[in-house]
């Protein structure tokens, strides 16, 4: 009820990979990385990653929704 309808399922969906690679790529450099010189330059890059993800997600509740007929493709 709160959330938006997704009218483009395949975009809202790669979306949500790259969320979930995003938050595995911050892991890795948070916790498993021990170089000082490449942790912070790895989470922000994770970040950014993150957002791109998240504006892909938003991209998929957007568009698209043109689709005739019922029923799942």
């Amino acid at each position: 009820m709160n959330r938006r309808r997704v009218r483009a399922p395949r975009i809202h969906g790669w979306g949500q990979l790259v969320v979930a690679f995003a938050l595995c790529w911050q892991l890795i450099f948070g916790l498993m990385i021990s170089d000082s010189g490449a942790r912070p330059f790895g989470t922000v890059i994770g970040a950014a990653i993150l957002v791109a993800g998240l504006i892909v997600m938003m991209v998929g509740q957007l568009v698209g929704g043109n689709r005739k007929g019922g029923g799942t493709p």
